[in-house]
């Protein structure tokens, strides 16, 4: 009995050990259990880590030096591609057909030069398309600017055009991280407007927009809108700071107004917050600056298309881990001043990456909106697609596109304003940016830095 009393002390001491040595290992590096450490001086810390936990400080190390080294080659990408802006050189495609599904056939522009630096991928670039007239624009997500006639003539190559973007958005601010960057591009009125990440003051950032008139030589660009408020990247309500989550979208309106979305950059407390301007659309005038908000509770808005003919507006924006939704938001209540309300971070049918109760009770991620008092999204997608821009095809008829999912989703909406006949048509890239003129959809597909243009004829 005596033997058998001792070898379950040895064992229950044995566990004992094993768990304090699982415990302090899972402290290393840990923040939250500062209180912890600071009952041995710096020198018994080392000791400690150094012969005890090697593996974890060694761990530790290799993943920083792999940041540093993504982070040294990124800013590399990116330099290579200012140099390539700097000299003012032309952008030539190959072209190339690839057969989808649906009888359709997307017919790819693969741009040569330029575009090296992305914004989720390391590279290719990634970019936007609009069109003044006949002539399609694309910008780079770091500054280059270029346009051609036409997508025919395959010996016509893309022109650069000179400017000032890199004032606003430039090296300094790609040298602290490369998500860092332009947002959209937009023509209208015979300006050109583009929004980016903008670093309002040192290490705080919201989103804000630049214009110029268009111009085939040289466009200066001037700031239109910028938010008083910024989100600072490590002093921050919850600690936490995600880029990728910015917005920017930006699309023509009616009576001299722009729409821009406006990311929470992960400070979600800020979607139901009235005071703040992120996790909201506004409504921009581009006359004399004013701005208002028209609807709020959006976590990361990535689409938006003002369907004229109908009188409402399309948003799509990224939910959290699953729960990217495409949402309706009434004209008719914007013009009598309602602010519709879309429940994030209160509702959404995805979760949250990381779980913590804490994180649950601050902003519980209700799967019902209406229940709370919050508009239902026209779909949501579970799990999540990545879903990017989107635009109107004909009556009653539209297309998203994807990044994450790599595909185009083409439906229509009933007269109940439900969302039927879905159809996914996979394109095996990630696509940044949608246009649709004269029966052809226009593609920007980061993989490859490409534009890609289907007949819907």
């Amino acid at each position: 009995m005596y033997k058998i009393n001792k070898m379950k002390i040895s064992i229950i001491i044995s566990i004992i050990f094993v768990s304090i040595y699982f415990f302090i290992n899972f402290t290393i590096g840990d923040s939250r259990f500062h209180a912890l450490k600071v009952l041995l001086d710096n020198e018994q810390q080392n000791l400690i880590k150094k012969y005890i936990f090697p593996r974890k400080i060694i761990n530790s190390l290799e993943q920083s030096i792999s940041q540093q080294k993504k982070n040294i080659e990124a800013l590399n990408v990116i330099a290579i591609e200012l140099d390539k802006k700097e000299n003012g050189s032309d952008i030539g495609i190959t072209e190339s057909i690839i057969k989808l599904s649906s009888n359709k056939t997307l017919k790819k522009y693969k741009l040569n030069s330029g575009f090296y630096a992305g914004i989720s991928n390391l590279v290719p670039g990634s970019g936007y398309i609009d069109f003044f007239k006949d002539d399609i624009f694309i910008l780079s997500s770091r500054g280059i600017l270029a346009f051609r006639k036409n997508l025919i003539d395959d010996q016509v190559n893309f022109q650069q055009v000179k400017n000032n973007i890199n004032d606003f958005l430039g090296i300094e601010q790609f040298k602290k991280s490369r998500k860092f960057s332009l947002k959209d591009l937009l023509i209208f009125n015979e300006k050109i407007y583009i929004s980016y990440t903008d670093e309002i003051k040192q290490n705080c950032w919201n989103t804000s927009v630049i214009y110029g008139d268009i111009n085939y030589d040289n466009i200066q660009f001037k700031k239109l809108f910028s938010a008083k408020e910024c989100i600072h990247s490590i002093n921050n309500v919850d600690k936490e700071f995600e880029v990728h989550q910015s917005g920017g979208r930006i699309i023509s309106f009616k009576d001299n107004h722009i729409l821009l979305t406006m990311g929470d950059y992960r400070s979600r407390h800020l979607g139901q917050n009235i005071e703040s301007l992120n996790g909201k659309i506004l409504k921009i005038n581009i006359n004399n600056n004013d701005h208002e908000i028209i609807s709020m509770g959006h976590r990361n808005p990535q689409g938006l298309y003002f369907d004229k003919e109908n009188n409402f507006i399309l948003e799509t924006e990224h939910g959290p881990k699953g729960g990217d939704e495409i949402n309706l938001i009434e004209v008719k209540k914007i013009n009598e001043g309602k602010i519709q309300n879309y429940g994030w971070p209160i509702a959404s049918t995805g979760v949250h990456y990381i779980y913590t109760k804490k994180k649950k009770e601050k902003y519980p991620l209700y799967k019902s909106h209406s229940k709370y008092g919050f508009i239902e999204p026209l779909k949501s997608f579970v799990p999540s697609i990545g879903i990017s821009e989107i635009v109107k095809i004909e009556k009653n008829n539209y297309v998203v596109s994807s990044l994450r999912d790599k595909s185009l989703y083409f439906f229509e909406l009933n007269e109940k304003r439900e969302i039927i006949n879905l159809e996914r048509v996979g394109v095996l890239e990630r696509i940044r940016d949608l246009r649709f003129q004269d029966n052809k959809l226009y593609l920007f597909m980061e993989d490859s830095a490409s534009l890609g243009v289907i007949n819907l004829k």
